[in-house]
Formats: C-alpha cells, structure tokens, sequence
C-alpha cells in the first residue's frame, strides 16, 4: 500500500493536487461516554492512526443529547479534517423526531466511511409467555398496547426498533423510557418491563446466564454468537431489518484529498484482525465503505426513521 504523506502529490481525476494533511494532532470527537462501543472503537482507531499519520490522534468524549452535542462541536471546527465525529445510527434518528437540529446531519458533515455493524436483538423477560417472535406478536395482538419494552430515552435505536417491530407487526406496544441502556437491561432482568430490542453487545452475557432470553435478531443474517436465534424476518415479520453502525464524519467542506486519505488509513486499520476480534465479541464486525456510499447510507437512514417515526407518532421528549 502507498501511505501518503503530508504534502504529498495526488492524483485525482486526472490532475495533480498537493496536500497537506495531517500539519498537527486529529480529533475524534464521540457523542457518548467513555466505556460505550462508540468510544472503545474509537479508541481503538485513534491508536492505529497515530502511527499511520504521523500526528497524535486523541479522543474527544462529548457525550449528551444522543450525539447532538458532538456533532454541533464538529461542524464549528475548521474543514481540514483535523476535527472527525465517530457517529452510530442515532445520528440519523435524531434528524426524525428533532424539529430544529443546530445541523443538518447529512449536508453539514463530509462523510469519510462507515467503520462497522452490529446486531439488535429482541430480548424478554423469562416470565414472558413467548418464547419466539410469533408467539410474542400473537400474545401483543390479544393485548394492544399491554406489553411494553424498555427503551433507553425516546429517539434513540432501542426505541426506533420497537416501533418498526410494532408497524410491521400490526401490534401496538408500550415504550417504557430509562436514562440508558444499561439501566433499561436492569429493570428488564427485573422484570419491571417485558421486552427490549437491546444491542446485543449490551445484552449477550445474560442471554448466555439465562436471565433474559432472546427472541430474534434484527439483522438480515443470523448472529454467529446467538446462532440458535433466528432473525425477526424469518420468525414471521417480513420486511424487519434493524442494526447500529458506526461512521466517520468531517466538516463539509473539508478537501477531497483530505478524505481520501482518512477513508484509505482507515480503511487498512478496519482489515486488521485485532480490530475485527475485538468487534467480534460484541456480536459487531468492522465494515468499511466508500466516502459516496456512505453518504448515500445516511440519506437513506434519514428518510427512513422519518417515516417510522411520522407514521409511530416518536416525537422527542
């Protein structure tokens, strides 16, 4: 592989740019708390780009308002791509249930490339007289709106995966909001609410301990950490598919050599295979992309999450 260097030479569309990138430390900015997996694969990437650059890369936590908070903080940066946002599907969410976002979350970022997938998995409360998905949707449709699941804030993935679950379905669930996940995966193992659509990094280790089963997984293809679990479109909602993933953004404007540099690094540190064990653990696995597929791959998920969330009634609380 040729790495470019800083003021190196590149060819784009037949002519010949010079750039100068990186000149001093990069950023990566993470809208959530340290420990989360957006921060560990952060962390993670910050170490191999500091020798793949030649500059110190340093993560920035700043965590609130499911990621708003960050991505403000990027788009008041310089567009010289010292300054990245690590995103997760919440970000584009947040542009379905936000009436007035201090961003547009497509138009004001360059994308760079998508960083990794991981699965949602629908899990229950052993109580639960369901033990699949079928059952679960024929019990809800003798009890609207009874059975309720446990989402961590309104807006965000947990609760997006319920509402789809429940359109698709033709059943009408409860959302029950906790201040996180891991405090709504507590009161599920309580017994305090039902069901969850949980990532399954989060919930993995008490499906395995038995103290709360899973039903489906939200991905189109089985987990091969859960492989005994079939997905919710094979348990009987056709047209189910929900996972979180993880993207790099820039500033827009930020050059084009610039972002062609960051998506080729990363694009080498995403094949590694530490980074891809690591992931592996979590039921994740790294994936990466061009800058335009990316780009495409958030319009979608905007448009998409409105309409779940216009025809679900989510609104922001």
């Amino acid at each position: 592989m040729i790495t470019l260097a800083s003021s190196a030479s590149v060819v784009l569309g037949g002519e010949s740019v010079t750039t100068s990138f990186p000149l001093r430390p990069v950023r990566i900015i993470v809208g959530f708390p340290p420990g989360s997996s957006a921060d560990m694969l952060a962390r993670f990437l910050a170490a191999q780009l500091t020798d793949r650059l030649g500059q110190q890369t340093i993560v920035d936590n700043r965590a609130g308002a499911n990621g708003i908070i960050a991505g403000e903080l990027t788009t008041k940066a310089p567009a010289d791509g010292h300054t990245l946002l690590l995103v997760s599907t919440s970000h584009t969410m947040n542009a379905a249930v936000q009436s007035k976002l201090p961003f547009d979350p497509a138009a004001s970022f360059a994308p760079v490339t998508m960083l990794g997938t991981g699965p949602i998995v629908l899990v229950a409360h052993p109580s639960l007289p369901a033990n699949n998905v079928k059952a679960l949707v024929a019990l809800a449709k003798t009890k609207p709106g009874v059975i309720n699941y446990a989402v961590a804030g309104t807006g965000g993935i947990n609760h997006f995966s319920g509402a789809l679950f429940a359109r698709l379905a033709g059943i009408k669930l409860t959302h029950v909001p906790y201040k996180g996940g891991a405090a709504a995966l507590t009161n599920l193992m309580a017994g305090e609410v039902e069901t969850m659509f949980s990532t399954l990094a989060l919930a993995l280790r008490q499906v395995r301990a038995g103290k709360i089963k899973a039903l489906g997984i939200g991905n189109a293809e089985r987990s091969p950490l859960v492989p005994d679990v079939p997905t919710i479109q094979e348990a009987g909602v056709p047209g189910y598919e929900i996972m979180i993933w993880w993207g790099m953004l820039a500033p827009a404007g930020t050059p084009a050599t610039t972002i062609v540099r960051l998506n080729s690094e990363l694009g080498t540190i995403l094949k590694q295979p530490e980074l891809a064990r690591r992931l592996a653990a979590d039921g994740a696995m790294p994936r990466s992309s061009t800058s335009d597929e990316f780009a495409r791959l958030l319009v979608t998920e905007i448009e998409k999450w409105k309409r779940v969330a216009r025809d679900s009634d989510i609104r922001a609380e």
